[in-house]
C-alpha cells in the first residue's frame, strides 16, 4: 500500500497493556473527572453488593436461629439502604460512562476524517474507498470499548470480586482455599482461547469490511448493475464473501463461549465442593449456619464479576483489535508533507513552467518522460493526445497531488516543491472530468469553492457558468438539495455546478480535465459556453478530448508515450500533414480526408 509504517506513536502492536497505555495517554486527562465520579459510583456498587454479602450472617443467625426481633429492622434498613445506594450508584456510572465513551468515538472520528484530509491523492487511489469507509466504521468503537472494559473491570468486577473475597476469608478461611484450588488451569485455559480469537477477531474485522465495501459499491453502481445484468454475478460474489464473514464471526463465536464451560465448571466444582464441606460440618459439628449462608451468598455473589474478568481478556483482544487497525491509520505518515522550510506562494503573471519532469506512480514505469512547457500567464494552454499519453498526470502535478521524480515546476518562478501546498491551491480552480457535488444544496456546492463568498457572488458564478436559469427552475431553485452526488441533476448541469464552483475561487490559474468529454452536444454547448467565460483573464491548462474545443488556444501542447511531440497553434499544428496534430485533427474533421 503507502509508504505508512512508520508510527508517531509506538506502541507495542502485539501487546493489549500497549494499546491500553496509549489510549489513557490520549484520552485520561480529558476525562479524569468522569472516570473518578464513574469510578466512585463502581466502587459504590462493589462495596454494597459485598455488604449484602456479609450481613446475610446476621439475618440467619439473628434472625432465624436467635430470633431477635428488634435487630430485624436494622438489618432490613441497611439491606434497603444498600440496594438504593447501588441502584443510583449503576445509575450514575453508567450514564457517565456512556457520555465519556460518546465524546471519545467522537472524537476519534474527528481526527479520523483530519488524518484522512491530510494523506495524499495517492493513498485513496490505492484504497478502495467503500472497503475504507466500512473499516472506519467498525473500529472506532474499540477505542472506546477498550476504556470502558478496563475501568468496569478494574473498579467494579475486581473490587466487587476482591471485597467478596473478603467476606469469605473472613467467614470461612477454609471453604475459601476449596474454591481457588481449582483457579489456576481456568486462567491458563483463559489465557489460551484468548489468544487464538486475537487472529480470529483480525480476519473478522477485514471480512466484514469487505462485506460492507462491496454492499456500498454495488450500491452507488446500481445503474451499471442494472444495464448490464450484473445481479447475479455480483449476488455471488458478495454471498461468497458473507459465507467467509459468517463462517469467521462463527468460528469466533465458539472460541468466545469457550469461557462458558470452563466457568461453569469452576463454579460447578467449587459450589458442590463448598456445600458438601458446610453440611458435614453443620451436621456433624453443630455450627451455626448464619456463616455458612453468608459464604455461600458471597459466592455466589462472586461468581458473575469473576465470569466477567474471565471473559475481560477476550473482550479486550476483540476491542484492541479494532483499536489497532484504527491506530495503523492514524498513524499513516502524509506521503507530501510540506518542507520545514515552505514558504507562501505569490502570483503575479500566474506563468506555468514544467522543467524537465519525469514521472511514475509507485514503482511502476514513468507516465512522464523529461516533460517541458510553459503555460503562459493569462493565456490558454491545451494537453492533446491519445489515451494514457500523459495528460491527466500533468494537471495533477500543479496542485502537487503528486510531486515529480525529477525536474520540477515552477509558478512565476518558483518552484511549487518548496512552498505550501494550501498556498499553492488557493491560487488554482479545478474542473475535473466527471463532476463531484457534495450533500446539501446548490448553492452550498457553488460556495465551497470560496466559503466566505457572498450570496451574490455565488449567484454570479452561476451566472458566467450559464447555470442561473436552470438553478432557478429547481423547485427550491439556490436552496434545492442536490442528492447524493448531484443524481437530480444532468451531467450537463452537474459540470456547470462545478464550473461556478471553479469561478467564484477567482483563482488566477484554472484547470480543466477534460471537462466536456462525458456530455452529450447540446449539454457540451452550454458547458463550452460557460467554459469561455471561466478561461477569460485567466492562466489556464486544459485538456482537451475534443479538439474543436480548443482551437482557440493559444498554445497547444501535443504528448504521446509521456512526451511532449509537438507545440504551436491549432493553425501550424493542423498544417503538419505528418504531423500527430493534424493525424487527430483528420479523425475529428468530418470528411476531412475527402476534401480538395
Amino acid at each position: 500500500m503507502v509508504d505508512n509504517a512508520r508510527q508517531q506513536h509506538p506502541i507495542d502492536s502485539e501487546t493489549v497493556t500497549g494499546v491500553l497505555k496509549r489510549i489513557i495517554a490520549e484520552n485520561g486527562r480529558d476525562h479524569i473527572g468522569g472516570y473518578i465520579f464513574a469510578i466512585a459510583c463502581l466502587a459504590t456498587v462493589a462495596l454494597t453488593t459485598a455488604f449484602t454479602a456479609w450481613i446475610m450472617e446476621s439475618v440467619v443467625n439473628e434472625a432465624f436461629a436467635k430470633q431477635r426481633a428488634d435487630v430485624v429492622w436494622l438489618i432490613c434498613g441497611s439491606i434497603f439502604i444498600a440496594f438504593v445506594l447501588r441502584g443510583f450508584a449503576t445509575y450514575g456510572q453508567a450514564v457517565t460512562l456512556s457520555k465519556i465513551g460518546n465524546n471519545i468515538v467522537a472524537q476519534y472520528q474527528r481526527r479520523l476524517y483530519s488524518h484522512l484530509m491530510k494523506l495524499s491523492v495517492g493513498f485513496f487511489a490505492e484504497s478502495r474507498s467503500a472497503h475504507l469507509a466500512a473499516q472506519i466504521s467498525q473500529n472506532v468503537n474499540g477505542i472506546r470499548d477498550v476504556l470502558n472494559l478496563t475501568v468496569t473491570s478494574t473498579a467494579r468486577d475486581l473490587l466487587t470480586l476482591v471485597a467478596l473475597i473478603i467476606v469469605m476469608i473472613t467467614k470461612d478461611p477454609v471453604l475459601t482455599l476449596i474454591v481457588f484450588v481449582v483457579a489456576p488451569p481456568l486462567l491458563y485455559a483463559l489465557r489460551y482461547v484468548s489468544k487464538r480469537l486475537r487472529t480470529a477477531t483480525r480476519e473478522s474485522v477485514e471480512l466484514n469490511s469487505h462485506v460492507l465495501g462491496a454492499m456500498q459499491e454495488t450500491i452507488q453502481g446500481i445503474a451499471i448493475v442494472k444495464a448490464f445484468t450484473m445481479e447475479k454475478e455480483l449476488a455471488r460474489k458478495v454471498e461468497g464473501i458473507i459465507d467467509d464473514a459468517e463462517s469467521r464471526a462463527n468460528h469466533i463465536a465458539r472460541l468466545t463461549e469457550r469461557t462458558a464451560p470452563l466457568t461453569e465448571t469452576f463454579a460447578g466444582f467449587a459450589i458442590s465442593s463448598v456445600l458438601a464441606y458446610a453440611a458435614f460440618r453443620s451436621i456433624y459439628g453443630g455450627v451455626l449456619p448464619g456463616a455458612f449462608f453468608s459464604f455461600v451468598a458471597a459466592l455466589l455473589m462472586a461468581y458473575d464479576p469473576a465470569r466477567r474478568l474471565a471473559k475481560l481478556q477476550v473482550q479486550l483482544e476483540r476491542a484492541v483489535v479494532n483499536a489497532r487497525m484504527i491506530y495503523a491509520l492514524l498513524d499513516m505518515n502524509t506521503r507530501k508533507n510540506d518542507r520545514v522550510d515552505a514558504r507562501d506562494l505569490v502570483v503575479t503573471d500566474a506563468r506555468v513552467e514544467f522543467r524537465d519532469v519525469t514521472f511514475s506512480y509507485s514503482n511502476s514505469e514513468p507516465i512522464l518522460k523529461g516533460v517541458s512547457f510553459f503555460a503562459e500567464g493569462g493565456e490558454t494552454t491545451a494537453l492533446v493526445g491519445p489515451s494514457g499519453a500523459g495528460k491527466s498526470t500533468v494537471i495533477s502535478l500543479i496542485p502537487r497531488f503528486y510531486d515529480p521524480k525529477e525536474g520540477a515546476i515552477f509558478i512565476d518562478g518558483q518552484d511549487i516543491a518548496g512552498v505550501t501546498k494550501e498556498s499553492l491551491r488557493h491560487h488554482l480552480a479545478y474542473v475535473s472530468q466527471q463532476p463531484y457535488l457534495f450533500e446539501g444544496t446548490i448553492r452550498d456546492n457553488i460556495r465551497y469553492g470560496r466559503p466566505e463568498a457572498s450570496d451574490a457572488d455565488v449567484e454570479a458564478a452561476a451566472k458566467l457558468a450559464y447555470a442561473h436559469d436552470f438553478i432557478l427552475a429547481q423547485p427550491q431553485g439556490y436552496e434545492t438539495p442536490v442528492g447524493e452526488n448531484g443524481v437530480t441533476l444532468s451531467g450537463g448541469q452537474r459540470q456547470r455546478l462545478s464550473i461556478a464552483r471553479a469561478l467564484v475561487r477567482n483563482a488566477p490559474i484554472l484547470l480543466l480535465d477534460e471537462a466536456t468529454s462525458a456530455l452529450d452536444t447540446e449539454s457540451e454547448a452550454a458547458v463550452q459556453k460557460a467554459l469561455d467565460e471561466a478561461m477569460s483573464g485567466r492562466t489556464v491548462v486544459v485538456i482537451a478530448h475534443r479538439l474543436s474545443t480548443i482551437v482557440k488556444a493559444d498554445n497547444i501542447i501535443v504528448m504521446q508515450d509521456g512526451r511532449v511531440v509537438e507545440e504551436g497553434t491549432h493553425e501550424t499544428l493542423a498544417k503538419r500533414g505528418d504531423g500527430l496534430y493534424a493525424r487527430l485533427n483528420n479523425l475529428q474533421t468530418p470528411f476531412a480526408g475527402g476534401q480538395s
